[in-house]
């Protein structure tokens, strides 16, 4: 899925900044923070720092967070609610099995500090039992197999998704897999940092080995094995921009295949254990799976049941006691720059959200989504659906015929907002509020049982890729859908009493963002229906790769932390998103009464307040270490650039600003992106 911000980061909280006020003057609320700029900057040299300056000189991040801006005020808010949700389902929990009983319990069982620690390592027995038991590389692809019936799989990356070139029928794919660091480059790299990092993880490995009962030196020898396994893992993996290739990354096999080039990974037993027949399936990266079924047989079996143990443990982490939660908020900080963990209930309300999202969702819906929002959103959406559509119509660089594609894909989108029409039951689902470890892995195992049951099944387009309080959005090419959780709908991205510009600026442009995902560097190798299928021009499509590589070229550029520069082939299809979306949005905009109007609101032409709207949404600070982690693995740019890059390409906002040649934002006509 195309997300709207980094999937990776963890959300935390801490004090909001409010951005809503009234003008006495006229009486009418403005959303737009005024005091939070900085009109000592040219907003033609830096519109960004100019529109949120004088926010970033005041606010600090909390010691619990990767950074602080509009997404962690929103979900700091957003999980005060749940908090008071979660407490209320425990108070009033009804009947066994009820949606209150289980939310409420697994909330609770979460938070029963004193049963975990009580618990301390018993859960894991009976799987590290097995892993004990292995004697060879077969039996221990055997435990492998079965560990992947209750999410406990392990080196095969599974997955199961609409086939991308058979849209209508779900395929189960397998992605590299068996490393613990961010990406391959994190193996080798002899910066100061990416060794700090190699470090960190050594001591982690070691600490967890030392927490279940290993000596001291065993465990470290296991940390260093483990390293040394992993990086010869990393050389058979593709870099994150290989990963952006969806034909290179399709490579549709038979199992009658996979079982004659890969016999010791055991891909027929596999689908046997899941009582499922499968034809083919999708080995995004085969690379991998080749070195993986050499790799078996030719490592000593000691050292890969001392992977899996590590990777077993690891995983579960959050399920066990204090220590083992701190080992891994030891090496995460190193990480992300995160001084300390964030509260137990934040921890835990998040685990709810993630674990039983369908079930919390509706009672987050009843009291904090209205059917007014969710029509002003239907309104905005199909308004820059419209704006689009004319916008594809003027193109002086597309063929008719293309076009006419273009806007066929365009008009089906499935057009999801707030929550699900359906929502999932958890039937099930086993919760109790005395045991922790066990009501997750009750949900795990529901969670794997229902993806395995899908292999080979009619997709259900129906189904939402994120839970109802996310502060995020996405846009999903396989399905063509473009989807808004009810979580991202409120200020300062949308709210009902703002004004057009305020709206447009900040949830429109998110729209028009998600709806150009159907048309950047990956989504528009997708047909309307979906398919990973070429149904562009040849000249067209020349075209459109010379104008992508603008992009790139632009956005290559920009210098984070004073000497890394941007990634512009990683970044360039959420780069591409973010310059259409703003034009998009700016479009549609200007067919409201206020778009087509003059008056001004905090001294603020309309065109402007669209310009400012849209920057203050994406304020952020972010710790440097967080930084540089996602300029290696993140598609997105850091939200300065995503304000200024848009901008620097965009004529309307010369104009609304008058900016000059003079002015450090400034580009020649010729040399500004516009692609959609």
């Amino acid at each position: 899925m195309k997300l709207l911000p980094f999937v990776a980061i963890i959300l935390s909280l801490g004090a909001c900044s409010e951005t809503t006020k009234t003008n006495s003057a006229t009486s009418t609320t403005t959303y737009l923070d005024t005091a939070g700029m900085d009109k000592s900057i040219s907003a033609g040299d830096d519109f960004y720092t100019y529109a949120n300056g004088g926010w970033q000189k005041v606010v600090t991040i909390p010691e619990d967070q990767t950074g602080w801006g509009n997404f962690y005020i929103i979900d700091e808010d957003n999980q005060k609610k749940l908090k008071t949700i979660l407490e209320n389902a425990k108070k009033n929990a009804g009947a066994k099995g009820s949606l209150e009983q289980k939310v409420g319990d697994y909330y609770a069982a979460g938070m029963d500090t004193v049963a975990i620690e009580k618990a301390g390592t018993d859960p894991l027995k009976s799987t590290l039992a097995k892993i004990d038991a292995i004697t060879n590389y077969k039996e221990m692809m055997a435990v492998i197999r079965e560990g992947y019936l209750h999410q406990d799989g392990d080196l095969l990356g599974l997955y199961v998704e609409p086939d991308e070139k058979n849209s209508a029928i779900n395929i189960a794919g397998f992605v590299q897999s068996g490393l613990s660091l961010p990406e391959k480059n994190y193996y080798t790299r002899q910066d100061q940092s990416s060794v700090n990092i190699r470090n960190a993880f050594l001591n982690y490995v070691k600490k967890i080995f030392v927490l279940n009962g290993t000596d001291s030196f065993t465990a470290q020898k296991n940390a260093k094995d483990i390293l040394v396994l992993e990086t010869e893992i990393a050389g058979f993996h593709r870099t994150p921009v290989e990963l952006r290739d969806p034909q290179k990354n399709y490579n549709k096999m038979s199992i009658a295949q996979l079982d004659k080039q890969m016999p010791n990974i055991g891909w027929s037993e596999l689908f046997a254990q899941f009582n499922v027949k499968a034809d083919s399936v999708n080995i995004n990266q085969p690379e991998y799976f080749v070195a993986l079924n050499t790799l078996l047989p030719s490592k000593p079996i000691a050292l890969w049941k001392t992977k899996l143990k590590f990777d077993y443990i690891s995983s579960h982490a959050a399920l066990l006691t204090l220590a083992f939660r701190d080992a891994r908020f030891e090496y995460s900080k190193v990480l992300s720059g995160v001084k300390k963990q964030s509260d137990r209930w934040k921890i835990i309300v998040n685990q709810v959200d993630n674990g039983l999202g369908e079930l919390l969702g509706q009672l987050y819906v009843k009291e904090y989504f209205t059917a007014a929002a969710k029509l002003r959103m239907d309104e905005l959406v199909n308004n820059l659906q419209k704006a689009f559509e004319l916008r594809i119509n003027s193109l002086d660089w597309m063929t008719d015929s293309t076009k006419l594609r273009s806007k066929a894909k365009l008009s089906t989108f499935l057009k999801k907002i707030g929550n699900p029409d359906k929502w999932k039951s958890y039937d099930d689902v086993t919760i109790n509020a005395g045991d922790f470890f066990a009501s997750a892995k009750s949900i795990m195992t529901h969670d794997q049982k229902e993806m395995i049951a899908k292999i080979g099944k009619p997709v259900d387009r129906s189904e939402w890729g994120m839970t109802t309080p996310t502060v995020n959005a996405y846009y999903n090419p396989s399905k063509n859908e473009i989807v808004f959780p009810a979580g991202i709908l409120q200020q300062p991205f949308f709210a009902l009493g703002a004004d057009d510009a305020i709206n447009y600026g900040a949830i429109g442009m998110v729209i028009g963002h998600e709806m150009t995902h159907g048309f950047d560097d990956q989504g528009s190798q997708f047909d309307e229906a979906g398919n990973l299928k070429n149904w562009w021009s040849r000249e067209d499509s020349i075209k459109f790769k010379n104008k992508t590589r603008v992009v790139v070229d632009q956005y290559k550029s920009y210098k984070v932390l004073d000497s890394i520069h941007l990634n512009g082939e990683l970044t360039q299809g959420e780069n591409i998103a973010d310059i259409g979306g703003l034009a998009i949005a700016y479009d549609a905009f200007k067919m409201t009464k206020q778009g087509m109007g003059n008056e001004k609101i905090d001294g603020f032409t309309p065109d402007q307040r669209f310009f400012l709207g849209f920057a203050q949404a994406w304020r952020e600070i972010i710790r440097p270490e967080t930084q540089k982690m996602y300029v290696n693995l993140d598609p997105h740019s850091p939200a300065k650039y995503r304000v200024n890059g848009p901008l620097s390409n965009f004529t309307p906002f010369y104009t609304a600003f008058n900016l000059k040649e003079t002015n450090k934002m400034y580009l020649p006509p010729e040399k500004r992106a516009k692609i959609w």
